[in-house]
């Protein structure tokens, strides 16, 4: 444990049960913006009212801003380089006091800005800012989809989060790693010209007001329908009858305790809509969206993917219930999450477009409903949302599908190696140097599915909740994850989290040797890539028939370089293998020993 985070746990805002520690505190802002977008112009102009409480034990003198639309001033994720891109603040007033900010000075993504009045714990300061910025052309996360589509996305000056273990987070944002968000309040308003529909974070506020009689109603049937009711189609498009003919209209949305929000908007992109009852004891519907052209068949599948995915994963795994009111999929590029929001880009492969629309779903847990750092420690959040599209996955493609998607796209492309320059998970992802996606997508995945098998589905998950329970709604670090699941299934597991976060391993197993005993055969089991695998020894008897010995990862406890394996029988035995499945093994010629 790092010393400035062991700090955390010896001032007391963290505890080793687990749990966030007495003196566990959590900054919050509330945030009220006001953007005007007018396509086919690429400008972005917004007024925003922060009001950010100091909830922390220290006096600031200075708070950080973060500014990620500066990226764009540098080459980032396949974006061309524009000095003069970036946020471009026109006003800013701190206390109803006028600020100086020099634009041309401002070129990172972080900006620490010095306060006239030291900000005393638990009280707040109101920032007024009129800013305006460029949206950016390329397949990135956020910008102009096409002439008359944008996904706008991080778009606002924000208060960065200020913790217990690092203070203010002030790493910059590059284009690769993702964020690092406090949980804030927002209210939401964008005016558009007439014909354009925007899709956003938060509860759609006046759908009456902006649409038209019949694409409200529509919208609305769609609030309580299992079916997919096209609330926008080609049709309606082109005839101009799906808003209300103003000038220009302003749509709103609230969201309450979310780490970001993120906007759609086009003048020609179907929409879809229909809802899923997630909770049979109090028939809570949540509401599944898409966005998309009227051409793709994947999008067109999207609101019955998502209403199955919304049921699976608020039932069974993680079997939280989804915690907000809606889900939307908008056809752009990243194949990003965003809270209740997915930029997902289109794919020709239906299988494929469910297990994209799946993954950035699953994200909803991780990193929003626990405030993870993603832009720290990766695996997480990639980790988590890797693993639950495997399993959901199981319940849509069977375990065959399943298993062969999960190890020629998640497992194929690092396991072969080489390992030489492996590092270990726990490494901060700003400096993990070799197979950073491996690392955080799965690695960490392999191990939350190595713990599942060890401790069986029902204590896995109440481990699980545990951990969830303790850090919903605050920041969670790799030691609260270890902490949690070790409390929460009454089990020391720090020597298995020890072995697949803290070393520097892969999975190779070796079958060393094979001997005939009295009641049945003894064999030791080589542990040559280190990690503490589940694994199965398949055994052919002379007589053409098969058993199969599964082996937890427990095995690995009291000796994690080899372990004895006995196989009782009284049939003579041809051949035994050794197969991990999904955890597939490096070198598989040393697996099998033949009579």
């Amino acid at each position: 444990m790092p010393d400035y985070i062991a700090r955390a746990f010896t001032n007391g805002t963290r505890n080793l049960n687990g749990r966030p520690g007495k003196k566990y505190w959590l900054n919050h802002g509330r945030y009220t913006i006001a953007l005007t977008v007018n396509p086919p112009q690429n400008t972005v102009t917004g007024v925003e009212q922060i009001t950010w409480f100091n909830e922390s034990p220290d006096k600031l003198d200075s708070l950080n801003m973060k500014l990620i639309m500066n990226t764009h001033r540098g080459a980032a994720r396949g974006a061309t380089a524009n000095p003069q891109a970036g946020i471009q603040v026109d006003e800013i007033t701190v206390n109803g006091v006028k600020t100086a900010w020099n634009n041309d000075s401002v070129s990172s993504t972080n900006y620490m800005m010095a306060l006239q009045k030291p900000l005393a714990k638990h009280d707040s300061v109101r920032f007024n800012i009129r800013w305006h910025y460029q949206l950016s052309r390329g397949r990135g996360r956020e910008g102009i989809i096409d002439p008359t589509t944008f996904y706008i996305a991080y778009f606002y000056p924000r208060v960065s989060v200020y913790d217990d273990y690092k203070g203010w987070d002030v790493q910059p944002f590059g284009g690769g790693l993702e964020f690092y968000n406090d949980f804030n309040d927002y209210n939401l308003s964008v005016t558009v010209p007439k014909n354009f529909i925007v899709w956003a974070t938060g509860n759609f506020r006046n759908p009456d007001e902006v649409l038209s009689a019949d694409a409200a109603k529509r919208f609305q049937t769609s609030l309580t329908s299992d079916s997919t009711i096209h609330v926008a189609g080609a049709k309606d498009l082109a005839n101009k009858t799906v808003t209300a003919q103003n000038t220009s209209n302003t749509w709103k949305f609230t969201a309450s305790n979310v780490s970001d929000v993120a906007i759609g908007i086009s003048d020609h992109y179907n929409w879809d809509a229909g809802s899923v009852v997630t909770d049979d004891q109090t028939g809570r519907r949540v509401s599944m969206q898409a966005a998309y052209q009227d051409t793709m068949r994947d999008f067109q599948q999207s609101v019955q993917f998502g209403r199955y995915s919304l049921r699976y994963f608020s039932n069974d795994w993680p079997g939280v219930q989804y915690p907000y009111e809606k889900s939307i999929a908008f056809q752009g590029f990243a194949d990003m999450e965003f809270p209740m929001m997915m930029n997902n880009s289109h794919q020709a492969d239906l299988g494929f477009a469910q297990l994209v629309q799946d993954h950035e779903q699953a994200h909803t847990y991780m990193p929003f409903y626990m405030g993870t750092n993603e832009s720290f420690y990766a695996f997480m959040d990639e980790g988590w949302a890797t693993t639950f599209e495997y399993l959901i996955g199981l319940t849509e493609k069977g375990k065959k599908g399943a298993d062969d998607f999960y190890k020629s796209f998640r497992v194929n492309r690092w396991i072969h190696g080489p390992h030489t320059q492996e590092n270990p998970v726990i490494t901060p992802s700003p400096y993990v140097t070799f197979a950073a996606g491996s690392n955080s997508y799965g690695k960490a995945s392999l191990s939350y599915l190595a713990l599942k098998d060890m401790l069986g589905d029902e204590l896995f998950k109440k481990a699980l909740h545990t951990y969830m329970n303790n850090w919903n709604g605050k920041h969670p670090l790799p030691w609260d994850y270890f902490n949690s699941m070790s409390a929460g299934s009454g089990k020391k597991l720090n020597w298995f989290f020890e072995n697949w976060f803290f070393t520097p391993s892969y999975i190779d197993l070796g079958l060393e040797s094979t001997v005939q005993t009295k009641r049945g055969y003894s064999l030791s089991v080589k542990n040559i890539g280190g990690f503490a695998v589940p694994f199965d020894v398949n055994v052919t008897y002379t007589d053409g028939s098969m058993d199969v010995f599964h082996q937890t990862p427990v095995v690995w406890k009291k000796d994690q370089k080899i372990t004895a394996v006995t196989i009782r029988t009284t049939k003579t035995v041809k051949s035994i293998t050794l197969d991990g499945g999904i955890f597939m093994d490096a070198d598989e010629k040393n697996n099998t020993w033949t009579k």
